[in-house]
């Protein structure tokens, strides 16, 4: 019964993206819009083959893509080794909370390109200020999943484990760290989404590669079709990391949801 249903809803996501290439196909082949503005899914798969083959400004496809793609895994990485234990240590301890929580929830609304002319004058132009930039916009989000899962797990656990003897990491290791696990894994997922979102701005200063780069530098000299294999690339390479980050979590979190 379950597959039935998954099977109909994937049916549903088929139709939707179905209606919304056939609509921009039509929209585009009616000439109801300009091809400088929107360009037709004809010469969006033209332009990205030409890219493939022939690079984008002197600067092989694989080359955009990879350097994006460190930017964003490096970043991530160190969110992730950085906000897990701080957030967890938040969770226990008010007193860490009071220090860390206050920093966070100053900078977590504040407009990326706000601040990151600041990274730039102290940490450079090189990958260093743009490495930095990421790795704030995915650090708010894995902090605030690790605090939040921390106070939702069940203090009768905790408090059984204690009176059978255990001891402080006995408790952490099997008690709250795979409880907070689902959270931690939503907050990753959340995480390196918002840093994905991040690297636009990140590649918009002083960056002459990267797929970010690429949608700004076309945008300039209004190259629509390239803007629309850069956007579609980003939107597909999403998609495949969450994918990925949800094929982890399964086998992780075999529990959740059960």
């Amino acid at each position: 019964m379950k597959r039935k249903e998954k099977n109909n809803t994937k049916r549903y996501t088929y139709m939707t993206w179905a209606f919304i290439l056939l609509v921009w196909l039509a929209v585009t082949e009616l000439n109801l819009i300009s091809s400088r503005l929107v360009p037709s899914p004809i010469q969006v798969i033209k332009t990205f083959v030409d890219i493939l083959n022939n690079g984008y400004n002197h600067t092989s496809f694989w080359a955009h893509m990879g350097i994006s793609m460190y930017r964003l895994f490096l970043s991530s990485v160190l969110a992730l080794i950085t906000a897990i234990p701080l957030g967890l240590l938040s969770g226990y301890s008010n007193k860490v909370r009071a220090v860390v929580d206050s920093v966070v929830q100053f900078y977590r609304p504040l407009p990326p390109l706000a601040y990151y002319t600041l990274l730039i004058l102290w940490l450079g132009i090189d990958e260093s200020s743009k490495v930095m930039l990421l790795f704030l916009a995915a650090f708010a989000p894995i902090y605030l999943a690790c605090v939040s899962a921390v106070s939702k797990v069940n203090p009768d656990f905790i408090g059984s484990a204690e009176s059978l003897g255990a001891s402080k990491k006995d408790v952490f290791f099997t008690i709250v760290l795979p409880a907070c696990l689902p959270d931690i894994f939503t907050g990753l997922r959340v995480a390196v989404g918002v840093a994905y979102t991040t690297l636009v701005s990140a590649e918009m200063v002083a960056a002459t590669s990267g797929i970010g780069w690429m949608v700004i530098d076309a945008s300039k000299y209004l190259k629509s079709d390239v803007m629309f294999v850069g956007i579609i690339i980003m939107g597909l390479t999403g998609l495949l990391i969450d994918f990925c980050l949800r094929k982890i979590e399964n086998k992780v979190v075999f529990w959740k949801g059960k």
